[in-house]
């Protein structure tokens, strides 16, 4: 198949640090390349990918604050419908939210989009969704189309992640960790106070958007001891691997639902169990009492800490392997094109049939 994936360009594809949608995009270009599909990925001009890369942002606007955002955001999407209006492949798949829907209507190409979020928790992209409610959409779990279930869903495709880039520890160095966006969203303030209430030591590693810095500076800052709790900056992947296979758990006290978590499947990939807040698809990647546990309280995640060590680590990284590996991913989404090409074709077929009869038919 020739396909086109029309990616984020906050952070570069794949990403330094941080920059989740990122990563999806990137494991997806690359196992559908490996697969033999010719792929065009839409993405920030320092991507790395085996790929065909079609770059107009330079560099990634999260980097960058010189660049104009919303032009270069226009642009990108702009240049993926173009050469999509140009055939240049049979499929666009949309990981760049809403607004490429809006001008679908000008290309024949079919366009699928899997939605990362934005149905649970960007009320202001909904308008646009539910004008072309009529088309393709994948979610990234279950949990996901509660935000809009009158969408077309053809599929639930879980993230996928390298387990090459997690190292399986069997044993932890007895700290919690965070790890992810500092933001309330994410629980990060219960992180600390979990931690207080604990005595268990908390490791942070996020990074700290700039709409998130007062609440860092008010909320984090001032319990930060260098030893109880402690912040170790805005971790690379090698960096990354070494945090999570440390940690006794991850702690996801999340007070939005969460869409999917990947953070929680990273963890998990390392052998490390996750305490996680029951809201959105925390249930979903986290099997309750297997590899880790699913909470509804603060309390109820003190009592969670205290009882971590009776997971079983391998348990952990089993359910990863079973459930969310690249190569699963990449086969999903491989399913999903060719029922979104298959309908394609079907709808084209019954359209030049009419035609045929009405001009047939005409006097």
């Amino acid at each position: 198949m020739r396909i086109g994936l029309l990616g984020p360009i906050a952070w570069r594809t794949p990403p330094r640090r941080y920059g989740p949608w990122e990563q999806v995009v990137s494991h997806l270009a690359e196992g559908l390349t490996r697969r033999g599909h010719e792929v065009t990925l839409f993405a920030t001009a320092d991507s790395e990918t085996a790929a065909r890369l079609v770059a107009v942002c330079p560099r990634p606007l999260g980097e960058d604050p010189r660049l104009d955002a919303k032009s270069y955001e226009l642009l990108h999407m702009a240049e993926a419908l173009r050469l999509a209006r140009e055939e240049a492949f049979e499929l666009l798949h949309n990981h760049f939210n809403a607004h490429p829907l809006a001008f679908s209507p000008l290309v024949d190409t079919p366009v699928v989009t899997t939605l990362h979020g934005s149905a649970l928790l960007e009320p202001s992209t909904h308008l646009i969704y539910r004008r072309f409610a009529h088309l393709p959409y994948v979610s990234i779990s279950n949990a996901e189309r509660d935000g809009l279930p009158e969408l077309r869903y053809v599929a639930t495709v879980y993230n996928g992640v390298d387990l090459r880039q997690f190292t399986y520890s069997s044993r932890s160095e007895g700290y919690l960790a965070f790890l992810g966006r500092m933001s309330p969203k994410k629980g990060a303030h219960l992180a600390v106070e979990l931690a207080r209430r604990t005595g268990i030591p908390l490791k942070m590693a996020a990074l700290i958007p700039p709409d998130e810095r007062d609440f860092f500076e008010g909320e984090i800052r001032p319990h930060l001891d260098g030893r109880r709790i402690e912040y170790v900056g805005h971790l690379g992947p090698e960096e990354r691997d070494r945090f999570l296979g440390g940690a006794r758990a991850l702690v996801h006290l999340c007070t939005v639902p969460e869409p999917f978590g990947l953070a929680l499947v990273e963890a998990q990939a390392c052998g490390t169990p996750v305490i996680g807040m029951d809201l959105g698809a925390v249930g979903e990647v986290v099997r309750h009492g297997e590899t880790g546990y699913v909470v509804h309280t603060l309390e109820e995640a003190q009592q969670a800490a205290r009882a971590i060590d009776r997971i079983d680590r391998a348990a952990c990284r089993r359910w990863v392997e079973s459930r969310f590996t690249v190569d699963r991913m990449v086969e999903e989404y491989e399913r999903v094109y060719e029922a979104v090409l298959d309908a394609s074709s079907a709808r084209r077929s019954r359209s030049a049939t009419a035609s045929s009869s009405s001009r047939s038919g005409a006097v």
